[in-house]
Parts: structure tokens; C-alpha cells; sequence
């Protein structure tokens, strides 16, 4: 149930906007500008968000600056990209708010807050050239280089990202032999950017909203936990939140928007929400589904797609906040030259330099045996890979920590200390030695995707970037685990086209919205589509901005009525 009414109010306000991401703070500055005062509570002590811990990658078909760069693109075809590939998970009405909505997301925000984005040249959609709709390049948006001195006091309480190298642009890493070859980058370029603390990827795109926030006066208060929605018996009108052992009692004259990411740090939830077992997170560890538990005590109704999920690694003595370990990813470095994936019978079962073969296929069951054959896995690589290429933060050459990782001088050796088929291993390596002379991966099509090729491969290495032979000794080996979607889960909260929650009746529950990962993926279904997170976030925070301060967008009905939807 929800909180009684209080007998009062220790603040009052129009919009409460719950976590500070993209969602939560393009939320505030939207319902701000639009008449209706607002008000950012986040739990943790810093801003930011998953937003903050991003590539801050937006991925917006049909955006105005690529139409100025000349290139051909629109909202109609993003959306018929995103249809054809949500495998019918999705919501088309859902899919195409999102495809209109985008660009003029992108543009308010560029005009209210000055948000500057710049294009990612060369940097294809994932599924280019095989889906029609879509395309080498244009989509792709970063922030240009922030400074985060503009901050102020919030400098130092803006996150920053310790997954990503947020002194360089994609141009800059894109230009300085890619995410392969770290050693060519220009790291004079990335310690003056450092020195002045001017942020790329998602900790500037974080600082460019905390900003917009801060310039309008809205209040920021960090270290709040909201314990509870307040219900009047005909709309939400407000929360109880606790700080530093005080109850607080805030109310929302226009409504509160839930924009906390996702559950991933409730493995109990990842289990019984979604398919995932044991899941580690790279995410901060306030993200524990706030916003399931909130709206569920008034019955709002949830929404399930596809799990987005990925692999990765802990190092050792890496740490995150509060003593948590520090997981990293492994994408790109399945890709890489000398670098294969494989499953307990020593055998590949994916393409490694796309992501999301390697990810579907670990949530492959055989129902013969009822196993998942693809999961426990191991990244199998050699001493040319380890001579070349850094690993999550050991730079090439780097000696693996203690307790981290096998290693062996022979393959043999390798899968008799990981435990997988002996045989199964040398002959999956001798295959795909082959392959390497031709450059062609008959079994999975490795290096066949150019977004693969662009972000996992290695431009040197011909005659395909992703494919280089296992030949030197010593060989390594690293177990991966099963990692939840970096705040990108499978269920969210159901929402309209003014991104309203849902209840079970299918009404909207008035006063209530989410944004970002708080909500249902219906506008992808099980597509993933690297950037479209960070696109979601910033629209539903616009398109529920609007409709709490009373002024909502009428452009997907103008759209419907034009396609004949």
C-alpha cells in the first residue's frame, strides 16, 4: 500500500524527479521549463547515474545533425529498423514514439541546456548492411568534451566513469587505431582533458544535465532514500523519503517521475524478473529496483522482454564504491585477433566480435541434457593477444595478478587446469587457425558485421580485423561470468506514450512516470542497440517533463494519423 496523506509536508514542489540520470534530470529541466517547479532526489551521494558509467553513446535515427552533415536518413526508417528487429517483443506505438520523439528530444535539449552532441562518424548500426534500414553511419551522437569546472560544487559530486576512458572522444579513439590498440591513443590529449577535467562519454553527458539542472535553480538532494509513493485515493501526489534517519515528507503537486534505473543489483530479482543466474553488475549498488517496489504497491503493471545479457570479469583488487568489486565487461576483447570464446567442451559457439550472438547463445538450454552447453565459458587467447592488447586494465605485457585468469605453455596444459574437453580445445583452436588464412569463419560469420569489425577488431590485422591465429605460448585463459545488462534489464514498468505508468486495469496511474531503464522495453523489444539507452532516457524525461507540467506532446498522434496506424 501507499503512504496516508501526511498531516504535513515537509517540502513542497510540482515535479519530484527520483534519480539523477539522463531520465531523471531531462525530467526536471523539461517540467521546469514548462511551468511546474521540480526537485532531484537521488540516494547516493553522487549524480549521474548509469548515464555517468556509459560510452554515452545516443543513438537517434532521423537527428538534425546528420542531416546537416549531409547524410540521408529519417524517422521512418529508424523506426522500421527498430520494428524489424524487437522479434515482435516490442510495442510499434511504443517503438514509434520513440523514433519521433528522439530527434526533437535531442533538439530541445540542445537549445534549453545547450547539450552539444556531435556526430560519430564511420560507426555503423549494428545490424548494417544486413537490415536495410540501416546505416554506416549518422546515428551515433557523443558529447562534445565537458568541462566539469562549470559545475561547481557539483564537480566533484558529478560521477565519473571508472569503465570508460572519458578523456577521449570516439573520434579520438576511433582515429587512434580503435578500441584494439590503446597504446597508439593520444594520451597527452587524454591527461590535458583529465588535468582541466573535461569529460567525454557518459560522465560529460551526465555533467551536461546536471548542469542544465543547476542553471535553472532546481534543487539536487543526494543521500535521500524514497521509502514510498503518497496516494491521495485519486493520483500520487507526493513521497516519504528518509535522510540521515529524518522522515521526509515531499509533495508533488504535478506528479513524481521514477527514473532509478533498473534491479540488477537484487540477484533475487534477476532471477525471478528476468533469466539471469548469479548475475554480477558493473553498476553502482543503488541500483535494486526503487521503482518496482514503489509503483508495485499501487499496482502498476510490469513488462518483460528479452534479457540483455552480457559477460565479464573481475580483476583482483579493483573496487568500486563502498568495497564493492569493480566487474568490467568483456566486449570488445572477445573480438580480438588470437582471441576466441569458448564452453566447457572447449568449443566456440558464437561470433565473439558481436555481442549479441555471444549473449543470445548463453541462454541457449539443451533439452536433451537441461543444461545451458554455452555457460560456464572461458576467453582463450595467446602471447600475441596478450603482447597487443590491454585486458579490461592490464596494459599488454602486463603480467596477470595472482589468482586471476590460467595460463600454460600448451593447450593441453590450458583446458586441463580450466577444466574443459582437452581435445575439444586443440581442435576448436586448429579450426579456427584456419579460418585466420582466409579470414573467413564459415561456423559463425566472425568479422561479417562492420560495428563489430569498427568497435572489437583490429584494423592491422588482415585479412579480417577480428581474426588472428592461436600459434604463440604461453596460452591464457579467463572464466567470464554472467553479468546483468548495465542497468538495461528485461522487465521495467509499463508506460503510455506520455510515459505514464501503467496499472493491471491498463489505466494510466495518475501523477506517476518513469523514464529510462525504470521502464519496459517496448520501444526495442529484444533489440539492443548500443546508444538507444541513453536516447530512452533523455526522450521519456522530455515526454514526461511535458505532460506533468500540463503541456504534452501531441506529435504521436499527429504520426499515427499520417501513417494510417
Amino acid at each position: 500500500m501507499s503512504d496516508s496523506l501526511p498531516t504535513q509536508w515537509d517540502l513542497e514542489t510540482g515535479v519530484v524527479a527520483i534519480g539523477s540520470g539522463g531520465g531523471g534530470l531531462s525530467a526536471a529541466i523539461t517540467a521546469h521549463d514548462h511551468g511546474a517547479r521540480a526537485i532531484v532526489l537521488e540516494r547516493a551521494e553522487q549524480v549521474g547515474g548509469v548515464t555517468a558509467y556509459s560510452m554515452g553513446e545516443v543513438w537517434i535515427p532521423g537527428n538534425h545533425l546528420a542531416a546537416a552533415a549531409g547524410l540521408k536518413d529519417s524517422v521512418d526508417a529508424g523506426y522500421r529498423y527498430v520494428k524489424s528487429l524487437s522479434l515482435g517483443y516490442g510495442d510499434d506505438r511504443a517503438i514509434l514514439n520513440q523514433a519521433v520523439h528522439g530527434p526533437v528530444a535531442l533538439k530541445y535539449f540542445e537549445d534549453k541546456i545547450g547539450l552539444k552532441l556531435l556526430l560519430i562518424r564511420d560507426l555503423p548500426d549494428y545490424y548494417f548492411p544486413a537490415n536495410p534500414d540501416g546505416l554506416a553511419e549518422g546515428r551515433y551522437l557523443e558529447v562534445a568534451p565537458f568541462p566539469a569546472q562549470s559545475l561547481g560544487e557539483w564537480q566533484t559530486k558529478t560521477r565519473v566513469s571508472p569503465h570508460v576512458p572519458y578523456g577521449l572522444t570516439h573520434e579520438d579513439i576511433f582515429h587512434g587505431g580503435g578500441m584494439a590498440n590503446m597504446m597508439s591513443w593520444d594520451f597527452n590529449r587524454m591527461a590535458e582533458r583529465l588535468t582541466k577535467d573535461e569529460r567525454c562519454a557518459g560522465p560529460g553527458l551526465a555533467a551536461a544535465f546536471v548542469k542544465g539542472v543547476l542553471d535553472r535553480g532546481i534543487p539536487i538532494h543526494t543521500g535521500v532514500q524514497v521509502e514510498s509513493l503518497i496516494h491521495d485515493g485519486r493520483r500520487v501526489v507526493g513521497v516519504r523519503a528518509s535522510k540521515d534517519g529524518k522522515t521526509l515528507h515531499i509533495r508533488a503537486q504535478r506528479g513524481v517521475v521514477l527514473a532509478v534505473s533498473s534491479y540488477e543489483r537484487r540477484p533475487d530479482y534477476a532471477k525471478t524478473l528476468g533469466h539471469q543466474l548469479n548475475p554480477v553488475s558493473m553498476v553502482m549498488p543503488t541500483v535494486d529496483g526503487a521503482h518496482l517496489r514503489l509503483a508495485g504497491a499501487l499496482g502498476a503493471r510490469i513488462g518483460r522482454v528479452p534479457d540483455v545479457t552480457m559477460l565479464g570479469f573481475h580483476i583482483p583488487g579493483e573496487e568500486q564504491e563502498d568495497g564493492v568489486p569493480l566487474w568490467r565487461g568483456a566486449l570488445p576483447f572477445l573480438g580480438l585477433p588470437h582471441t576466441i570464446a569458448v564452453n566447457r567442451e572447449g568449443k566456440r559457439f558464437s561470433n565473439e566480435a558481436f555481442y549479441r550472438s555471444v549473449y543470445f547463445a548463453l541462454d541457449a538450454i539443451d533439452g536433451g541434457t537441461q543444461t545451458h552447453p554455452n555457460f560456464p565459458c572461458w576467453v582463450v587467447f595467446d602471447s600475441q593477444a596478450r603482447a597487443k592488447y590491454p585486458f579490461g586494465s592490464l596494459m599488454p605485457g602486463q603480467e596477470f595478478p595472482e589468482g586471476f585468469g590460467a595460463k600454460a605453455d600448451s593447450l593441453e596444459a590450458l583446458a586441463q587446469q580450466i577444466g574443459v574437453d582437452v581435445q575439444g580445445l586443440t581442435q576448436t583452436v586448429a579450426r579456427f587457425n584456419g579460418y585466420c588464412e582466409s579470414g573467413v569463419d564459415p561456423e559463425f560469420k566472425r568479422g561479417t558485421h562492420p560495428w563489430g569489425a569498427f568497435m572489437c577488431g583490429d584494423a592491422a590485422q588482415k585479412p579480417n580485423p577480428n581474426m588472428g591465429p592461436l600459434l604463440k605460448p604461453p596460452f591464457y585463459a579467463v572464466q567470464l561470468s554472467r553479468m546483468a545488462g548495465g542497468g538495461i534489464c528485461s522487465t521495467g514498468l509499463m508506460a503510455d506514450e506520455h510515459c505514464r505508468v501503467m496499472g493491471w486495469d491498463d489505466r494510466p496511474i495518475e501523477g506517476l512516470y518513469a523514464a529510462g531503464n525504470s521502464v519496459a522495453r517496448m520501444d526495442n523489444g529484444a533489440l539492443m542497440q548500443s546508444g538507444i539507452t541513453n536516447a530512452r532516457g533523455m526522450t521519456h524525461g522530455y515526454l514526461a517533463g511535458r505532460h506533468a507540467a500540463g503541456k504534452p506532446s501531441d506529435l504521436l498522434q499527429k504520426e499515427i494519423a499520417r501513417l494510417g496506424l
